[in-house]
């Protein structure tokens, strides 16, 4: 089982061994790094996305047949790197972030400090204004720390976890099975409370606990993140959210059903979710820009949380 740091380990790898192989076997470097064809083409499809330039410009073409591995401009992404200020000081800010997170393996630490010194004498008087700028992540502390670890050591986890569906605190065991990361990080496992897979946010994690217990996940394919992390099913609960121009960006963002015009320059988005109850803290960051309208129960509650977020503000501010 992979974590998020030993994916990143093998991809760098995996760039070297296709560079100095060509049109290599899809098989042949499954074998050669230990993983599934699956596994090896979902590290495919984010090579292209990675270059030499945080602008877009010169990223890896790479692609396959299936059966072969194709790297198509090799030449160009071996040129020697040239950061501009901003690449220098966004890449420094980055490397010192991932650095400084708990838990991380020693030689992994040790790897990051001696790039981070490469990059500052590099980019010499750049460098200097990176050290202005600091980075947390939204899992510090211990909790990305301890997924990591139970990961890496096949355990077993406890979390006191924030559900929006039930409103509360819950308390539950799970088998880790891996992080991902779409806007968030995650925790994909399986439930040891509801026997089934689940996702959990990482910032709503309250406690974490690693037990001593093996984790012993049920073997399941791993979820398809292609399309996104979250798909609902066509049997999930409809919510219709209504939006002024100024909130047509929830189309962009939510997976949905239809989204009709409004005579305003507005949508009427009918989506599905199997929680509906966690699109409240959509209606609170639409504000004026858009209402839940269906199902009633749930237009009712994102209303009460408006008006309770308003009495937050003094007299006049809101």
């Amino acid at each position: 089982m992979s974590n998020a740091i030993d994916q990143t380990r093998r991809m760098l790898s995996l760039v070297t061994y296709l560079r100095e192989r060509p049109g290599a076997e899809v098989a042949e470097v499954a074998r050669a790094f230990g993983i599934t064809e699956r596994e090896l083409i979902g590290d495919l499809n984010v090579l292209p996305m990675c270059g030499t330039s945080f602008r877009g410009g010169d990223l890896l073409d790479i692609d396959t047949d299936g059966d072969r591995i194709w790297w198509h401009n090799v030449d160009d992404v071996a040129q020697p790197l040239r950061l501009a200020a901003d690449e220098a000081t966004a890449l420094l800010v980055a490397a010192r972030a991932v650095a400084g997170l708990p838990g991380l393996r020693r030689r992994d630490r040790e790897a990051l400090t001696r790039a981070v010194t490469k990059i500052e004498d590099a980019a010499g008087d750049s460098a200097e204004s990176s050290a202005r700028v600091g980075v947390t992540f939204e899992a510090e502390g211990q909790v990305f720390a301890d997924i990591d670890r139970a990961l890496t050591e096949g355990r077993r986890l406890w979390l006191r976890y924030w559900s929006h569906g039930r409103g509360g605190m819950t308390e539950r065991e799970v088998d880790p099975i891996r992080l991902v990361t779409e806007g968030h990080t995650y925790l994909e496992a399986w439930c040891r409370t509801s026997e089934d897979r689940r996702i959990f946010r990482l910032d709503r994690v309250a406690e974490i606990k690693v037990l001593d217990e093996p984790a012993d996940p049920p073997r399941i394919e791993p979820r398809d993140l292609s399309a996104g992390l979250v798909n609902p099913a066509a049997d999930d609960p409809e919510v219709i959210v209504e939006v002024g121009p100024g909130g047509r960006w929830v189309a962009e963002y939510y997976t949905h059903d239809k989204a009709e015009e409004l005579p305003d320059g507005g949508l009427r988005i009918t989506l599905r979710s199997a929680d509906p109850s966690g699109l409240r803290p959509l209606a609170l960051r639409l504000g004026r820009d858009g209402r839940i309208v269906s199902p009633p129960a749930l237009a009712e509650q994102a209303r009460e949380a408006a008006l309770a977020a308003l009495a937050g503000y003094p007299e006049g501010q809101a």
